[in-house]
């Protein structure tokens, strides 16, 4: 029975992750597909699987083309300062922004993987810093490290004394994915 159940785990080891990701894309995939063929093709009673996917893509990447000419910027610059301005809105629209742009936009702050001391004892975090110069703050001689948390997509901004922070040579995102994993992925070296 033993033997049975050991055989049983190291199944789940394979069937249970693989499942949950082919999954969780499979309902991504059927969701974003009919949310844009409802939106693009309804009156024309089509429903063709993929064709909802593709026309995001082409939308998206169309929407990104448009707005990187210099003459729209102006537009695009005047409705960020008004959903700014917009009690609500702004703490949504505000965190969304800064959250897209820190893993994808010009202004990556993931990028700098670090080691962090919290106290005497030695006790350690894994994090990135993602501010160098708190002088905002009359916080001189701190740095802001984010360190996420494992198995969930939240995590925790400490300011701590810059010589509290250890560099680690380490490619960012196997970096966050060791961490977000609790320490059991491997984690290459950075090619930097």
């Amino acid at each position: 029975m033993k033997t049975i159940l050991n055989y049983f785990f190291r199944g789940m080891l394979i069937v249970l992750p693989a499942s949950a990701t082919v999954y969780f894309t499979y309902a991504t995939l059927k969701w974003m597909n009919e949310v844009f063929n409802n939106l693009f093709f309804s009156q024309l009673e089509i429903s063709i699987p993929g064709l909802g996917i593709l026309t995001a893509f082409v939308a998206i990447t169309l929407i990104g083309f448009i707005i990187s000419r210099t003459f729209i910027m102006p537009l695009v610059h005047y409705f960020e300062r008004l959903f700014v301005q917009m009690p609500l809105i702004s703490i949504v629209y505000s965190s969304l922004k800064d959250l897209t742009e820190a893993f994808v936009g010009d202004k990556k702050k993931f990028d700098k993987p670090v080691m962090v001391q919290l106290n005497e004892s030695g006790m350690k975090r894994f994090g990135f810093v993602t501010e160098e110069s708190l002088d905002q703050f009359r916080i001189p001689n701190d740095v802001a490290v984010y360190c996420p948390h494992s198995y969930n997509f939240s995590g925790n901004v400490y300011f701590v004394p810059k010589e509290a922070v250890t560099p680690i040579n380490a490619d960012p995102t196997d970096f966050m994915r060791f961490i977000v994993s609790g320490g059991v992925t491997r984690v290459m070296e950075s090619k930097k």
